[in-house]
């Protein structure tokens, strides 16, 4: 037995870290949610407000989980894992955030059908890592390949759609080119907020198979 597995067995480990992250996972997804209401036609001013919100709470959790990181010797996990995947958790939401920005920022009032489509898939992931989080503190390690088998399918499908919007985009020839910026600024932030959903899975299927 390593030096490290033999302290942690004999000292109590400090379990309200995976608390941090299941409340990183429910900003996230909360956060999506609030990005949702835009698909829904609330206006974009509104939207970004909830987010950010939503991003604040999320940067709050962070800061507490670091500095209690500083304060404990023992914790439930590898350190560097509690971090990383704070980390991770959190670029979901500030890329959530972003995208409503770049909304605000370039104009767009009401979002396309493939923004709408890939909110959609954002709501699913968060919705997914939510539900997932909880189970890595009760060492449910089955059920965290299980949410990251689901996360990788739904960024696949987020790819796609990406893709054949962009490919849509710069070969039509009646869209111009500020059309075609603006657009491509706010589905890039969709996509690589469902992207970081699935770095968060990967790294909840790296956590199940070092655990389990």
């Amino acid at each position: 037995m390593a030096l490290q597995d033999l302290v942690r067995w004999l000292i109590p480990r400090e379990q309200h870290f995976f608390e941090f992250l299941e409340r990183q996972a429910a900003a996230a997804h909360k956060g999506a949610r609030a990005l949702g209401e835009f698909a829904n036609g609330k206006r974009i001013e509104d939207v970004q407000s909830a987010v950010q919100i939503c991003e604040h709470e999320g940067d709050k959790v962070v800061h507490e989980l670091e500095e209690a990181l500083e304060r404990t010797f023992v914790t439930p996990i590898d350190r560097e894992d509690l971090q990383h995947l704070s980390s991770e958790l959190d670029d979901v939401l500030d890329l959530t955030n972003s995208a409503t920005r770049a909304c605000l920022l370039f104009g767009v009032s009401t979002p396309t059908e493939p923004m709408k489509k890939l909110i959609a898939v954002l709501i699913q992931c968060t919705e997914v890592l939510e539900t997932a989080l909880p189970r890595l503190g009760k060492h449910d390690y089955a059920a965290l390949m299980t949410a990251s088998r689901t996360i990788r399918q739904l960024e696949k499908d987020a790819d796609r759609i990406f893709r054949q919007e962009l490919s849509r985009l710069f070969h039509d020839e009646g869209v111009d080119a500020k059309e075609i910026l603006r657009e491509k600024e706010v589905l890039e932030d969709l996509e690589h907020a469902i992207d970081r959903c699935e770095r968060v899975a990967h790294t909840l299927a790296n956590l199940a198979v070092k655990h389990g």
